[in-house]
């Protein structure tokens, strides 16, 4: 008997692992594969946080911590805020989770309603939606493109709002198109959803990697704001699946029950490790690293521009660039899986992050060094001819 719950419908495969399964099989038949699809950085933990985890481990604190997550751990986020951010937020507010995905679910277990709608961009990252259906809400699609920076405004906000809906997810910076949010457009999303009586959670893991200036936290708009973050992008952690989550204070609870019961806690060893990610010789390693990013940004786009992509986002942010691709083929996923096996170029096609114009647009993550992503534009301009 196969009777799996009727929201599994609606739950649609991560098609870019699916792309990077292809593509490591190629490579593990010897072909050349330059891997441009999968958002994770390049660089390894840097040795800090790694030397952290191993004494951790060495001296036996592997057990189980508490439910949010270490103390020290959340005092020195809460640290992080008012350093990096000038804005207080208690650590008594902030929950060490299992990745950013772990505070996703945690979020949405506290708030979705069975059959509540929740707004989120589209373009977007695509776990998102899956996650909010797990726990039985449904994602409704706000339409977003140049007009906007790729961004929900206010007028789209309140033109998609109907009874039912339980509140908005955004992204700054955002995942497929690297924009931001000001903090006054952060400000004005956030008392719409006050004034119509939603949530409003922010989705900030890819702060740390903006290349022109710093991203304003929406944890300064407002204590009523849920906000995600994660040890992964900046802190180059994805492996060690460690985020934490700033959760308005009538909530805290609800969420360390919810905690306690699904998770129990986050991995000890990556918790001692996050410690040292704060530090100033671990910030120093990470600030280098940015700017290798925004040199890889720099060369890669103009590049692409020249074979006859557009880059109709402005990449503010995060390590990626989202084409339009339609001057040069008819649909991203026939072209993604052509670029694989032709030239090698693992991309992913604008298929995985929602309904909004998928087969016109394609994402090329540049978490390889600059020889490599030369070596890419190499092969695509002989691919298209150019």
């Amino acid at each position: 008997m196969y009777r799996p719950a009727a929201r599994l419908a609606d739950i649609e495969p991560f098609h870019v692992v699916e792309l990077l399964t292809r593509a490591r099989q190629l490579a593990s038949e010897g072909r050349d594969i330059i891997h441009m699809e999968v958002g994770e950085p390049d660089f390894p933990t840097p040795a800090p946080i790694a030397d952290a985890a191993i004494a951790a481990i060495k001296t036996g604190q592997t057990q189980y911590t508490e439910a949010l997550g270490l103390p020290a751990l959340r005092q020195a986020i809460s640290r992080f805020y008012r350093e990096r951010h000038g804005v207080e937020v208690p650590p008594g507010r902030i929950a060490v989770t299992n990745g950013a995905s772990g505070a996703l679910n945690l979020a949405f277990a506290c708030l979705a309603d069975p059959g509540s709608r929740w707004l989120l961009a589209d373009p977007g990252y695509p776990c998102n939606r899956h996650i909010l259906r797990t726990f039985e809400g449904y994602p409704e699609s706000i339409p977003v493109g140049p007009e906007t920076n790729f961004q929900p405004t206010p007028a789209l906000l309140r033109r998609h709002w109907q009874p039912g809906t339980g509140g908005l997810l955004v992204a700054s910076p955002a995942n497929p198109t690297g924009t931001l949010l000001s903090l006054d457009e952060i400000e004005a999303l956030a008392g719409v959803c006050r004034e119509l009586d939603g949530h409003f959670l922010v989705d900030e893991i890819y702060h740390g990697l903006t290349y022109e200036t710093d991203a304003p936290t929406a944890c300064a708009a407002g204590d009523d704001i849920w906000v995600i973050n994660s040890f992964s992008k900046y802190f180059q952690m994805t492996g060690w699946r460690l985020g934490w989550m700033v959760i308005p204070a009538a909530y805290v609870r609800d969420v360390e029950k919810l905690a306690q019961n699904l998770t129990l806690c986050p991995s000890a060893p990556a918790q001692y490790g996050a410690l040292a990610a704060f530090a100033p010789e671990t910030i120093a390693i990470l600030e280098a690293r940015r700017a290798e990013f925004r040199r890889r940004r720099d060369f890669l786009a103009p590049a692409l521009e020249q074979i006859g992509f557009r880059i109709t986002a402005r990449p503010e942010g995060a390590f990626y660039l989202y084409c339009d691709c339609s001057a040069l083929a008819g649909n991203s996923f026939a072209l993604a899986r052509d670029l694989l096996e032709k030239t090698g170029i693992a991309a992913t096609p604008g298929l995985d992050f929602g309904s909004n114009q998928p087969t016109r647009h394609i994402r090329f993550a540049y978490t390889t060094e600059v020889d490599r992503l030369a070596e890419a534009v190499r092969r695509l301009a002989l691919y298209f001819g150019r």
